[in-house]
């Protein structure tokens, strides 16, 4: 005999599939939800059906954002010529929380994975040259992970911009190996922002002489 109902089921299966919830935290979360008042879990459905269609992303930096190009994007007192780049949406806004960096983002959404089939053309690296190519980029900041995919991901960046005319830096001290981004406090960040280290060799650039 099948206690659960199929509502409650299929409720419980979706949750599940979301990233680090697994069948038990799933059905804790279905069961609260129908706990709580219709009028609230109409309320979620809603916003739920409504994400896909009120955010894209940014044609710029691949932002999640309401408008294109981002806010961030459009901001006159950001500085174009200093590029962050970060593996997902989490990552910049942990970055941003910091009120540290003032350049601009271009986000992979994701990291290089071959066991995943995660390469090159599923992280918009092509992108990210053709804007350093076209928009003047002086720096590129690589504020990957450090974890395993992380770190090859910056490797493989590094090596992407090698030989181009701009300084190549790595977030320095106080993320440890392993960390997420996103899971990092703001003062951590900031202290790892601010004391970026300059990553391999750059070409020979006139402008900076």
């Amino acid at each position: 005999m099948n206690l659960v109902p199929p509502a409650l089921e299929r409720l419980i299966a979706d949750l599940a599939r979301l990233p680090g919830v697994g069948k038990k935290t799933a059905t804790r979360l279905a069961l609260h939800i129908l706990r709580r008042p219709a009028v609230e879990a109409q309320a979620l459905a809603r916003d739920l059906a409504e994400l896909h269609t009120a955010i894209q992303q940014c044609s710029v930096c691949f932002a999640f954002s309401d408008q294109d190009p981002c806010p961030l994007c459009e901001d006159p007192s950001r500085d174009p010529r200093l590029l962050c780049v970060v593996e997902g949406s989490a990552d910049l806004l942990a970055i941003e929380k910091t009120g540290a960096f003032k350049g601009r983002y271009h986000i992979l959404h994701g990291a290089l994975s071959p066991m995943d089939g995660i390469g090159p053309a599923e992280i918009r690296v092509e992108a990210l040259l053709a804007r350093i190519r076209t928009q003047g980029v002086r720096e590129v900041l690589v504020a990957t992970s450090s974890t395993v995919p992380g770190e090859a991901t910056a490797s493989f960046l590094i090596q992407q911009l090698r030989g181009e005319p701009l300084r190549v830096t790595r977030l320095a001290f106080g993320i440890p190996m392993g960390m997420d981004i996103k899971y990092a406090d703001e003062l951590t960040l900031t202290r790892a922002i601010e004391s970026r280290k300059e990553m391999g060799s750059m070409a020979s650039d006139p402008r900076r002489r």
